[in-house]
């Protein structure tokens, strides 16, 4: 069983970043299952931990430690 990470992005504040955010995991880790919650910023997702947080970085947001 893969590990589950869970991030806050402060900077994810709308629907289109969540987009962006769920594209840029689903990219970078293929066959990953993300969950996102906008209202308390937390994105959650399996698979490599430093991938994932790589792929939202490059997105443009900042991931810190939930």
């Amino acid at each position: 069983m893969t590990d589950k990470t869970t991030f806050i992005v402060n900077d994810m504040t709308c629907n289109h970043c969540v987009g962006t955010v769920r594209g840029a995991l689903e990219d970078a880790l293929p066959g990953t299952q993300v969950e996102i919650d906008l209202g308390t910023h937390k994105v959650s997702f399996t698979g490599d931990r430093a991938k994932g947080e790589e792929a939202i970085r490059e997105a443009g947001y900042t991931p810190s430690n939930a």
